[in-house]
């Protein structure tokens, strides 16, 4: 009996140890594609022009050793968030427990585009584990640079797609709404970032496709691994609760690696050359073993070069508190990809900032967790939310029938660190970077 016991204790402890493992569904989510003949051959032209296009950036990185997207600015990428497990009620809520809860799930979904933004432009505060000059882990990769992006993750607040239910100026969060029919790919989403939020088996956290064209692809994410915070509670399937340790939103990250088409850092090495075999990034040093959990920075080697292996970066599996980077060379290809789809993004979707943009300050920066937003001209009514890092709002404030040309910010019981600062104005999101001190 004592034996048969702590073989069922053995086997619960390693479902359990199982469960704690990220899992992604990125090669069977581009197969899924290839199996279709009409989207098969859209794909792998849109894969022929990413090549030409990755030739290209590469060439250009040799002669001036940078390097930036096509526009050479920052690009705004239009998101839409599909909770399709939660009640289509909540689309139309005007009180009462609906619709606090899809004010909870919008404000969740804007907390996962935070966590992107902060993770795709190196501004994440746990950055410092690789740039900290006495024990940042980067002492152990000498020539591996920090990739970043130069982009904006914003969630589309106009011209929505006819039958979405989302009137003008609504952020694109729906309710309800069957993407795709159950698939991966929904045509009247062409041209945005799709996220789909639903429950999923097998312990798969999420998958993507592997660099698709934006004609209604998107990145699906479990919900008990989107967003970061105590998320949302509702009714059966409809509650978003991020559950460690993945709980800091890095799969999303991880997933739109894949939609930005890099492939896992462990992805095999193969002795050739390091631009087309493997993950195809010279400077990911090549494995062919997932990492798992939170291994130290110089503690795990590849099998089969013998070098030490980058299990920080966001394209390895291990848990969310261990991933804070992308590589120079990740950056690069990303860049590639996004030149490549640019047209393909959807043109009208985000409102135009440029107003709000380019006619406030905020200073001092960096501060004490005291500061100043000044406007050129007038706003008579805005809102301002500070957040961390991690998504957790720590200040917000509406600002009704105003008649100030400035604001004073006071932040309570913050800590150092990178903080962010919404300045919201009717459909227009501005999003400021601060440091506190």
């Amino acid at each position: 009996m004592k034996t048969r016991l702590l073989l069922f204790f053995g086997l619960i402890m390693a479902q359990s140890l199982f469960a704690q493992q990220r899992t992604c569904g990125v090669h069977e989510a581009t197969q899924a594609i290839l199996n279709d003949p009409t989207q098969s051959a859209i794909y792998l032209e849109n894969k022929a022009r990413f090549e030409e296009e990755y030739q290209r950036v590469l060439s250009n990185l040799n002669r001036n050793g940078n390097v930036t997207n096509a526009a050479n600015a920052i690009t705004r990428i239009p998101v839409a968030v599909h909770y399709t497990t939660s009640s289509a009620s909540l689309a139309t809520a005007t009180s009462g427990t609906n619709l606090s809860l899809r004010n909870c799930l919008i404000a969740l979904a804007q907390t996962q585009i935070n966590i992107l933004n902060a993770d795709y432009n190196a501004t994440n505060a746990d950055l410092n584990l690789w740039t900290n000059s006495q024990t940042g882990s980067s002492q152990f990769f000498p020539g591996v640079g920090i990739g970043d992006m130069d982009i904006q993750f914003e969630i589309a607040t106009q011209n929505h797609p006819l039958g979405s239910g989302l009137a003008e100026g609504q952020p694109a969060v729906t309710f309800g709404y069957n993407f795709g029919a159950g698939q991966n790919r929904d045509a009247n989403w062409t041209g945005y970032f799709n996220i789909v939020v639903r429950s999923l088996s097998g312990g798969i956290l999420g998958f993507s496709p592997l660099g698709p064209p934006l004609n209604g692809f998107g990145v699906t994410i479990d919900n008990n691994y989107f967003s970061s915070g105590t998320g949302c509670s509702g009714t059966g399937s409809g509650s978003v609760i991020p559950t460690a340790p993945f709980n800091r939103g890095r799969t999303l990250t991880h997933e739109f690696g894949h939609f930005f088409n890099l492939d896992h850092t462990f992805d095999g090495c193969d002795g050739a050359n390091c631009a087309s075999s493997g993950d195809s990034v010279c400077d990911t040093p090549q494995t062919d073993t997932e990492t798992y959990e939170c291994p130290a920075a110089d503690a795990t080697f590849s099998t089969c070069t013998g070098e030490q292996v980058l299990t920080m970066n966001y394209m390895d599996y291990v848990d969310d508190a261990c991933m804070y980077m992308f590589t120079t060379g990740q950056a690069t290809r990303m860049t590639a990809w996004l030149n490549t789809v640019r047209s393909q993004i959807r043109p009208n979707a985000l409102s135009d900032n440029s107003f709000v943009k380019n006619n406030f300050k905020i200073y001092p920066n960096p501060n004490k967790g005291t500061f100043t937003i000044e406007f050129k001209e007038l706003l008579t009514d805005y809102s301002v939310e500070v957040f961390d890092i991690t998504g957790r709002v720590v200040f917000e404030n509406n600002y009704n029938e105003n008649a100030d040309l400035s604001q004073n910010v006071v932040l309570q019981n913050t800590t150092r660190g990178v903080y962010f600062v919404n300045v919201k104005t009717g459909n227009t999101i501005v999003t400021n970077k601060i440091i506190v001190e």
